[in-house]
């Protein structure tokens, strides 16, 4: 037998010699089109069926919206949609309605530029929950499409490339673990699943020297839509990369290298295309609040393997379902005698690299861009999904297994499903259904790859894959989605509360003369994104580091250490912060809109001390104090040993950050407490007027170590809001970028705009002071101390602007990026031309 050599770099076995195939034509080849159309349908059926047995929206009454997807990521699309029809508070580069006033640039890069984002507009806005699941399901079936054109691409020149195969285990990757299970409810993560065969397609036209201009365009889209998948897409796609440049035996080590070159180049230009966005999100994330992290632990690896079975869910676990019509025929590679040996060696060892990969400190640090996350560990499962599927078809492009290779696959199926079996879960996983439904996955998968190798059976083995894989894909989303509901919080869709508090807010609506909040009873924790008005409450992976300290310091809460700045309902940061009406809701009765009268968002600080010295102390009523400018609260006790009692008349304060439970006002009803820190934070709340001096604040049980008590006099109160509306701006003009205040002529000492002072503010043509964490700009020349540089006092205006930090470098490099790919296709055109011009000097002989 002559010497088996692979065929460009395919390693595909062939008696005849080797001739490299002509150039594609185009980066979708035809041939692929109706195949990628097949495996999005797959994916599309798999998963609305999967949906409508467990009866979540919008099949059934149980909540979709659970964690990030309710919390985050449907607020975000219905802000894109205000965006994107002229209704929003704020523009792509500040975000007015959440905060106080943030940073919506990096939110936008890290939630909103997929290019499916923007398919939100095409719905109603109450019907955001249903666009959202629309585009997540779209997002599914692209990343089968994208692995069906891969997978056929790698194939091309391969003697055996069945195409429905090749649909089929594109669809397996799409409705792996990870997508159903874990990126059903975080949508951005999806963008990664789509980007990884594109990435691995790019990496293929890097080796054969092949689309100099698309590749960079490709790589520049993935890290937009979502550059933290991305980056893991890409580790992917190298890993493959190196494989395949290993395995080409056809290529010198130079012409390999310069293969890897190009690649990499291609790489660095397509992230330099996508500075504008990627700068000013890795900087946001530098000026956000660090949440609350945990050290890493590896799971035990028959847990690992249990998450490969069907119908098995658990959030700290890596879930690495994929269909037996994936699993088998990658699990038969190295016995299927017709892929050369070292192909099949290669492949395996990729694969057992990555899957030790997720399990090690260090390479976890690494595929998470060595920041540990806030959550599951272990986000880059996808990887190992998609790596397995091109190990199947690394077999089926040589030929169906035969009988001694399907056995040998199905042997170590079993073996894993024993180990998993062994040593059962916590909560039972996996079960007797979980196995039984893997089981008949594996034999249905078995009989299909056997018929597939007779002719006049190809229709019934498909049929075959296909239901194996439908059949396990819907039962693990169906699992997936009930369990998640016991695990993790969830969020109601757009309903008539919805629509009614949104109402009331529209109806108060007063910006810029003063703000509107959403409200404490919160539904989301973005609930001004969703509702409407300008509240507190965001939650972010960018929230601001200064906003969370800064309401931690007047008495807010949070939750996840941070990351959810809550609304505080409270008068005195209610007038501090310029809001003049606010929506109070409980459960079963009408929204009331509760509205005081509110100084106005820019006010005038003639502060005796430099505002550099100004510090926040423990009380939290004391700072409260301190950034208003008066004495509001007659009386402050800190830590009482005995129950604390106010005078007659004021409004009782309860601050208590780490109590979970209830309070109560001698026999007022009670108020609810939730901090248990460090996760959660309590706010400061209002435990009632006391009618009489002498009515104590008890406790439903232990009393807490920290807490203390504030007793405001509403008198105080209203003339503090009175001087500050007489001194403060007489009009506010407020822009997507910045604002502009009108104060009174003569006025000195410190402007101060209610927003936090983010990075990224400049006041007057320099960067903004900071007033105890608020925008502040000195007035007439004033250092803030209240002295003057001989100014006449004459500055009536003041005039600020926001840019997130790394905005201007990103479009430097951005346009450079721009210039060397305009440069690269004119070469690469003008190569072409001269090439067509120029006849070769000889014909290749074929026979």
């Amino acid at each position: 037998m002559p010497t088996l050599k692979p065929l460009r770099g395919l390693t595909t076995a062939s008696a005849q010699p080797a001739v490299p195939a002509p150039p594609a034509t185009s980066a979708l080849p035809a041939a692929s089109g109706l195949p990628a159309v097949a495996a999005a349908l797959i994916t599309l059926v798999s998963v609305c069926a999967g949906d409508a047995v467990a009866r979540v929206f919008p099949f059934g009454p149980r909540n979709r919206s659970v964690s990030d997807l309710g919390n985050q990521f449907v607020p975000f699309h219905a802000q894109l949609w205000d965006l994107l029809h002229g209704r929003a508070e704020g523009g792509i580069l500040l975000n007015w309605r959440s905060g106080y006033g943030t940073a919506f640039l990096p939110d936008l890069g890290t939630y909103l530029t997929s290019p499916f984002a923007v398919l939100v507009g095409l719905f109603p806005r109450d019907r955001i929950d249903l666009a959202v699941y629309v585009i997540t399901l779209l997002k599914m079936a692209a990343a089968g499409a994208a692995m069906t054109v891969l997978l056929l691409q790698l194939a091309r020149g391969a003697r055996h490339s069945p195409r429905w195969a090749a649909a089929v285990l594109g669809a397996g990757y799409a409705l792996c673990g990870w997508s159903v299970a874990e990126a059903a409810y975080n949508p951005m993560w999806l963008d990664g699943l789509i980007a990884f065969p594109l990435l691995c397609l790019v990496g293929e036209w890097a080796r054969t020297a092949r689309r100099p201009v698309l590749g960079p365009l490709v790589v520049a889209l993935a890290w937009t839509a979502n550059f933290y998948t991305a980056y893991m897409a890409t580790l992917g796609a190298a890993l493959v990369l190196c494989l395949r440049l290993l395995l080409d035996e056809e290529r010198t080590v130079r012409e390999r290298l310069r293969g890897l070159a190009r690649a990499t180049g291609t790489v660095l230009l397509g992230t330099g295309l996508a500075a504008p966005v990627l700068v000013p999100v890795f900087l946001g994330t530098r000026h956000a609040s660090p949440g609350w992290t945990k050290e890493f632990v590896p799971v035990p690896w028959t847990q690992l393997f249990a998450r490969m079975l069907p119908a098995t869910y658990t959030f700290f676990t890596p879930a690495l379902f994929l269909g037996a019509c994936v699993l088998l025929p990658a699990a038969a590679l190295l016995a299927h005698r017709s892929v050369p040996w070292r192909v099949r060696a290669g492949w395996a060892a990729l694969v057992v690299a990555v899957a030790l990969s997720l399990q090690w400190g260090p390479t976890s640090l690494a595929w998470h861009a060595f920041a540990i996350p806030n959550g599951s560990t272990y986000r880059q499962t996808f990887i190992l999904s998609g790596i397995l599927v091109l190990a199947a078809w690394t077999g089926l492009s040589h030929g169906w297994p035969g009988r001694r290779a399907l056995l040998a696959g199905t042997g170590v199926l079993v073996a894993l499903a024993l180990a998993a079996s062994a040593d059962r879960m916590p909560d039972g996983m996996p079960d007797a259904r979980a196995l039984a439904l893997f089981g008949g996955g594996v034999a249905t998968a078995a009989a299909g790859l056997a018929l597939a190798r007779k002719r006049g059976y190809a229709v019934l083995a498909a049929l075959l894959l296909v239901g194996s894989l439908t059949g396990q894909a819907a039962a693990t989303t169906a699992y997936a989605d009930r369990k998640r509901l016991h695990v993790l919080d969830d969020y109601p869709a757009w309903g008539a509360d919805q629509s009614a508090r949104a109402a009331a807010i529209a109806r108060a609506d007063g910006w810029p003369r003063y703000r509107t909040d959403p409200g404490r009873e919160r539904i989301t924790g973005n609930d001004p994104l969703l509702l409407g008005g300008e509240g507190g409450e965001y939650y972010s992976s960018h929230t601001p580091a200064v906003l969370t300290s800064t309401m931690a310091a007047l008495g807010g809460g949070w939750t996840s250490g941070g990351r959810v700045v809550e609304s505080l309902d409270n008068p005195v940061t209610d007038a501090i912060f310029a809001v003049g009406a606010r929506l109070r809701t409980e459960p079963g009765h009408a929204p009331v809109l509760v509205r005081a009268p509110a100084p106005p968002l820019v006010t005038v600080r003639p502060e005796a001390r430099a505002a550099a010295e100004l510090r926040y102390g423990r009380s939290p009523f004391r700072n409260q104090e301190l950034l208003l400018g008066a004495r509001v609260y007659s009386r402050v006790l800190t830590s009482p040993r005995a129950a604390a009692v106010c005078p007659a008349g004021t409004e009782v304060f309860l601050f208590a950050p780490g109590y979970y439970g209830t309070a109560r006002l001698g026999d007022s009803p009670p108020v609810a407490l939730t901090g248990r820190l460090p996760k959660r934070r309590a706010a400061m709340v209002s435990l009632g007027t006391a009618e009489r001096a002498g009515i104590p604040v008890t406790f439903d049980g232990a009393r807490p170590r920290e807490w203390s008590v504030g007793c405001l006099d509403r008198k105080r109160l209203s003339a503090a809001v009175d001087r500050l509306t007489d001194t403060g701006a007489v009009s506010v003009t407020v822009t997507d970028s910045g604002v502009r205040a009108e104060v009174p002529a003569g006025s000195r000492g410190l402007a101060v705009l209610a927003a936090p002072r983010i990075a990224g503010w400049s006041c007057d043509g320099k960067p903004a002071a900071s007033y105890l964490g608020l925008v502040a700009a000195p007035l007439n020349g004033s250092d803030g101390s209240g002295g003057s540089d001989g100014s006449d006092g004459s500055q009536t205006t003041v005039d600020c602007s926001f840019r997130p930090p790394g905005l201007r470098s990103g479009l430097t490099v951005g346009a450079a990026a721009v210039f060397v790919l305009v440069t690269v296709a004119f070469l690469t055109i003008a190569r072409r031309r001269a090439m067509r011009a120029s006849p070769p000097r000889h014909q290749p002989f074929t026979h």
